[in-house]
C-alpha cells in the first residue's frame, strides 16, 4: 500500500498514512481519463447556439425575377443561402453535446487520476482544517506553509461554508467535496490538498 505524508496547518509532517492500493496505487489509464475529461467538458456546453434557416429569415416571399429570358440564373427567393441576408445552410441549432459513459470507465478514470497525483507527489493530506471565522488570509497562510502549486484543489469530507467562503477569492484555488469530486478538477490542479477524513471517505466510496 502506498504511503502519503500527513501535514498540519503549519506545514509540518505529523505522520504517514497508508492509502488503499486499489484506489491510490493503480497504473493510471490515460485513455479512461481522457474520455471522462472530454465528457465533462462536453456536458458543460450549453448548446444554445442557433442560426436562421431560409424558412426563418424574414422576407423573400416574392420571386426576384421571372424564370426565363433574363440571362441570369433562376432564383426563387432572396432568402436562399447564396443571397446577402439569406438563411444559413447547415448552421448550428440548439442541441445537447453530452454523452454517457459506462460506470466502470468513470470509476477507473477517478482511480487513475487519484493514483497519478500520488505518484507525482502532488497530493497533500492535511490532518485537520478548522477556521473559527471567514479569514482568507488564514487559508493563504496554510497553502503557503504546505507549498502548494499555482492551481490548488482543496477536498473536504463535508460541506464547510467558512472554508469555502474563505478560499473562494483566492486565484487558482477551488474547494470541492468528496461527493462532487471529478477527474477534470483533479487533473487540472498542480496540488491537491485532501483532508484526512476526506481520504477515508474517498476509500469508502470507491472501495
Amino acid at each position: 500500500m502506498p504511503n502519503v505524508s500527513v501535514f498540519d496547518k503549519n506545514g509540518k509532517k505529523v505522520s504517514d498514512l497508508a492509502v488503499a492500493d486499489g484506489i491510490f496505487g493503480i497504473e493510471p489509464n490515460t485513455s479512461a481519463m481522457h474520455i471522462v475529461v472530454v465528457n465533462y467538458l462536453a456536458n458543460q456546453r450549453q448548446g444554445t447556439q442557433s442560426t436562421l434557416t431560409r424558412s426563418e429569415v424574414s422576407g423573400g416571399g416574392k420571386k426576384p425575377w421571372r424564370q426565363k429570358d433574363t440571362g441570369r440564373a433562376r432564383q426563387g427567393s432572396t432568402r436562399a443561402p447564396q443571397w446577402y441576408h439569406g438563411g444559413i445552410a447547415h448552421g448550428p441549432k440548439p442541441r445537447s453535446y453530452g454523452f454517457s459513459i459506462n460506470k466502470k470507465v468513470r470509476r477507473l478514470a477517478m482511480k487513475s487520476a487519484l493514483s497519478s497525483k500520488v505518484a507525482a507527489d502532488e497530493m497533500i493530506v492535511l490532518d485537520s482544517f478548522e477556521l473559527e471565522a471567514i479569514k482568507t488570509k488564514e487559508v493563504v497562510n496554510v497553502l503557503s506553509a504546505l507549498e502548494t502549486g499555482k492551481k490548488t484543489l482543496i477536498v473536504l469530507p463535508e460541506k464547510n461554508d467558512i472554508i469555502y467562503r474563505s478560499a473562494r477569492n483566492i486565484a487558482g484555488v477551488k474547494v470541492t467535496l468528496v461527493n462532487t469530486l471529478n477527474v477534470y478538477d483533479i487533473l487540472n490542479c498542480n496540488s491537491m490538498v485532501v483532508l484526512k477524513d476526506a481520504v477515508a471517505k474517498i476509500e469508502e466510496v470507491y472501495a
